[in-house]
């Protein structure tokens, strides 16, 4: 449900880049506060850093018995490889020219990487130039 509230409130600025949802339903170890803050980033990123015409898929589902995922994957501009070590630091750009055109302050991603660590989760990063990111992030299931 967060990822669909995070997707309906970037629509209408996200111009002619598409956001979807996608998955089941589930629940993660982590306050409600936090995991919107986290899904806002990654989805905010995605469309940012997207090209004409994209798409951003954000998609939840269980990864294990005890665990949780969310992904969020673009068709965007992508990540150079030297860069990608580095996208999780603080004040961190990898184009500070179209960062700033773009409203960006190297936060986003570092504080992504700060609730995931704070809530006992991990983080995977894949990324091409021109082809675009996927960032998934797996945390401990809401215990029942």
């Amino acid at each position: 449900s967060v990822a669909r509230d995070v997707a309906d409130l970037l629509r209408p600025t996200a111009g002619d880049v598409t956001l979807f949802v996608e998955g089941a339903e589930c629940r993660g170890n982590i306050s409600p506060s936090r995991l919107r803050e986290l899904v806002m980033n990654l989805a905010s990123n995605a469309v940012k850093y997207n090209v004409p015409g994209g798409r951003v898929t954000i998609t939840v589902g269980q990864a294990e018995q005890d665990r949780v995922f969310l992904r969020v994957a673009d068709t965007g501009i992508g990540i150079p490889e030297e860069a990608q070590a580095h996208v999780f630091e603080r004040f961190y750009r990898v184009d500070k020219g179209r960062s700033k055109k773009a409203g960006g302050t190297g936060l986003g991603l570092a504080i992504v990487k700060h609730i995931t660590v704070l809530y006992g989760g991990t983080l995977d990063l894949k990324s091409q130039v021109g082809e675009g990111t996927t960032v998934t992030v797996t945390l401990p299931a809401a215990r029942t």
